[in-house]
């Protein structure tokens, strides 16, 4: 049997070490793309609009987090912020999925939920998804602004976001760590703004 202590203290070690790496070359950018998004979902809500946020798998579950903060609070009681990520509804993913086709998921959502005063915000760690570059496509074609949280250097997905930003790393575990101290450093900045 493999010595599992072992194993996991290298494991541990050289996370930690390629985690700390990220932050510190990603450190000024997660700054200033967090205030961009901060000023770009204050805009919109305050203009009569939502923030509207989808990804797929451990990105999926990142939208859903991400919402929940602006809905309910995060440290602060506040009013409840107009937020909603695309990725909980079965019954609606599982029929456009069967009806249309998987890559159809988000953008006939957007067709019935999204407007011109809205913010979309796709969360992928390829940029490269098929469902993930159908829903920009379609909020460009809409002038929906959209905000990527990306990684893999944005993928094809920078090309159709009205701003982004990128984790330049090719590793789905450390590129999610950096977009959740990204897009929680955006929910508090937006909590503060509201309080």
């Amino acid at each position: 049997m493999k010595n599992i202590i072992k194993i996991s203290s290298k494991l541990f070690k050289k996370n930690i070490s390629d985690h700390k790496k990220l932050l510190v070359t990603h450190n000024s950018i997660i700054l200033k793309k967090a205030i961009e998004l901060s000023k770009l979902s204050i805009n919109s809500i305050n203009n009569g609009g939502k923030i509207i946020i989808f990804g797929n798998g451990g990105s999926a579950a990142d939208a859903q987090h991400f919402a929940t903060e602006l809905v309910v609070k995060m440290k602060y009681y506040r009013k409840a912020l107009p937020v909603l990520a695309l990725t909980t509804d079965t019954s609606t993913l599982t029929a456009i999925g069967n009806d249309f086709n998987f890559s159809k998921i988000f953008s006939r959502q957007l067709e019935a939920l999204g407007n011109k005063s809205d913010l979309v915000i796709s969360i992928t760690t390829s940029g490269n998804s098929e469902n993930i570059l159908e829903a920009l496509k379609f909020a460009k074609k809409k002038n929906i602004k959209s905000f990527g949280i990306l990684g893999n250097n944005g993928g094809n997905a920078k090309k159709y976001c009205f701003d982004k930003f990128v984790v330049k790393n090719s590793n789905p575990s450390r590129i999610q760590e950096i977009h959740i101290i990204f897009w929680q450093l955006v929910c508090e900045i937006i909590e503060e703004y509201y309080l």
